[in-house]
């Protein structure tokens, strides 16, 4: 059974189209919910030892300036036999120096008195790091984009390195996008997901531009869009298969690190694989190739409509 990828391009473009600027006033209008590894704050782990409300934690916090519009967040994981552990608490502020830090493990300690220290986990960063970090974040991304061209580029063609950056790009711009949407902490394991799925979309996309590649000499220029859309086909089957193994994995992580662990950083890191491995695969099957059929047009001097 052979799918006419090439002849419904322009409905994956419409489709990829909406998923991006959806994103993008997304991200205008709600922005992106940055962790304190890129704005610079202060992360208290806790267990307070007994049980608490919401109220009740906001109440003590209150007479803290610098805590107010503070993220509020109560965790709670799972043992091996999979009962619920006791409950514990996240508070995500501005940077909050040692001297206040004291006064607010009084105030939590005067209100539970079985809040043990030894259960305190205190992340801080400085804005000037977290700005650093940022920087890095993004270095990373450019470079990383920067060597694929250039290896795509030696080993096949420059237009298939374009299309092939335009997919990862068009993917980052929807992972961004689900992120803004839902208002998930971005933070450096986040950073880790994004490289991971640009090399996992890559290798995905490089399979069907080198059976392109393959299949295209001795061809016609008349049949590119035959040969592309055969090509993707050849490698359907295996695309799936491998996207769905992987996915079934990420589930399984997912739910492993909410149910059992309730590791915040990790369930963001596995989210973020999810959605990308997701729409990497579908764009390296209705967006990278066929955008590099459309270049291949221009060079030919043929409008897209007519061939597909």
């Amino acid at each position: 059974m052979r799918f006419n990828f090439i002849g419904n391009r322009r409905k994956a473009y419409v489709f990829s189209a909406l998923l991006v600027i959806g994103g993008i006033i997304s991200m205008a209008i709600m922005g992106l919910n940055l962790g304190i590894d890129f704005t610079g704050g202060t992360v208290l782990h806790l267990s307070l030892g007994e049980d608490f409300s919401m109220a009740e934690v906001e109440e003590v916090l209150a007479p803290f300036e610098e805590l107010q519009g503070a993220a509020i967040q109560i965790v709670q994981g799972r043992d091996l036999s999979g009962q619920p552990t006791e409950e514990g608490l996240v508070i995500k502020a501005p940077f909050i120096e040692e001297e206040r830090r004291d006064e607010l493990m009084s105030a939590l300690r005067a209100r539970w008195p079985g809040l043990d220290p030894a259960d305190l986990r205190i992340e801080s960063v400085g804005a000037v790091i977290g700005g650093e970090l940022s920087r890095q974040a993004i270095l990373a991304l450019v470079v990383a984009i920067a060597l694929m061209v250039i290896y795509i580029t030696f080993r096949f063609e420059f237009r298939f390195a374009v299309a092939t950056i335009a997919a990862l790009i068009h993917n980052i711009l929807v992972v961004l996008g689900v992120f803004s949407i839902l208002q998930m902490e971005i933070n450096v394991p986040f950073v880790a997901a994004i490289l991971t799925v640009f090399g996992y979309s890559v290798n995905d996309t490089i399979v069907i531009i080198d059976r392109i590649r393959e299949n295209i000499k001795h061809r016609r220029r008349s049949e590119y869009a035959a040969v592309v859309n055969e090509s993707i086909n050849q490698n359907l089957v295996r695309s799936i298969n491998t996207s769905l193994t992987t996915l079934f994995v990420l589930v399984s992580l997912l739910f492993g690190f909410h149910y059992f662990i309730g590791s915040l950083d990790l369930i963001v890191f596995v989210l973020a694989l999810i959605i990308g491995v997701s729409i990497g695969t579908y764009s390296s099957i209705f967006v990278a190739s066929p955008l590099w059929l459309n270049l291949q047009e221009v060079k030919l001097g043929r409008s897209g409509g007519r061939a597909a």
